[in-house]
């Protein structure tokens, strides 16, 4: 296996970004690209990368803007643009794809994405999903309506006193409070993304994690949740791409598994024919870093060869 880091401009037409691909030795068999979740960088995902690369399976993904070594300066990690937030990061997503498709051309192209980027997956499959060989939908979930719109107002109102890079424990604490309230021991706010305790350590002590997101990160956020929550949006996704959703039982962003299958029959009402769902009785957010990773790779696998 060949492990590669390149660079590619952003839609927001300011900032670099930083991809990695794993390359298998052999013949490709298919692509999977990464969208990594909120608050971490792609470099997390190596070890399940690796596990793919040596199946046939080449691997890629990006640091979103905000994220990882996709910033400008420090004061720009968790702010994503000042205008268009949610198109940006999905175009970055496309442009990825196009990178790579021509790298790799003619084999099966697959997508992952995780917590945030699960929302901004099922965004990007309401404007470039055709041609997906299918979408791995995973720690997604569904946020009421109203709440977002309150987090969005809330957002507008301390960005007219502060600035759009100012970073609110408020809306951390509003946006993220639930998930702390379930779990022992939560005074770090970190023992709802998984029970694995070296995956929390090693979460705690990189930089390019937990960081506070800013306003603007979370507006921008809140916007693509109420967007890909729109029938008329969620309708915009291909009839015939095959979805997978997995999850843990026990993450608080599926709420413990009914957010999750409301998602799941949201997409079967809209017309998707092929989707198949898997919630982990003893898993929490990360299921790709709990203690039975090794199950979750291997149901993934066994599913991006069955299409």
């Amino acid at each position: 296996m060949k492990k590669e880091r390149f660079e590619y401009p952003s839609k927001d037409g300011k900032t670099v970004i930083h991809g990695i691909r794993w390359i298998p030795e052999g013949p490709v068999r298919g692509i999977l690209q990464i969208i990594h979740g909120m608050v971490e960088h792609i470099g997390r995902y190596e070890e399940f990368a690796c596990f793919l690369a040596k199946k046939g399976y080449l691997v890629t993904g990006h640091d979103q803007l905000g994220h990882g070594d996709s910033v400008r300066t420090e004061a720009d990690r968790g702010y994503f643009a000042s205008q268009g937030g949610g198109e940006i990061l999905v175009e970055d997503i496309h442009t990825l794809r196009q990178i790579t498709e021509k790298i790799c051309p003619g084999v099966k192209y697959f997508m992952l994405g995780h917590s945030m980027g699960s929302f901004l997956l099922r965004r990007y499959l309401t404007v470039h999903g055709q041609g997906l060989s299918g979408a791995v939908i995973m720690g997604t979930g569904a946020q009421p309506e109203g709440a977002l719109k309150a987090g969005r107002v809330l957002c507008r109102l301390l960005a007219g006193i502060f600035h759009w890079h100012h970073r609110s424990r408020l809306i951390t604490a509003l946006a993220f409070g639930k998930n702390y309230r379930r779990f022992a021991g939560l005074k770090d706010g970190t023992t709802w993304l998984s029970k694995n305790a070296e995956n929390i350590k090693a979460y705690k002590e990189s930089p390019k994690c937990g960081f506070l997101f800013t306003l603007n990160g979370y507006d921008v956020l809140f916007e693509i949740i109420q967007y890909i929550q729109e029938e008329e949006n969620l309708r915009k996704t291909p009839k015939n791409i095959p979805l997978f959703f997995v999850s843990g039982k026990d993450d608080p962003v599926g709420n413990f598994g009914k957010g999750v299958r409301q998602v799941y029959r949201r997409y079967k009402e809209a017309g998707v024919s092929d989707i198949k769902g898997k919630l982990y009785p003893n898993d929490r957010h990360e299921i790709l870093n709990e203690l039975d990773r090794s199950q979750v790779y291997q149901d993934i696998q066994d599913w991006l060869d069955s299409h």
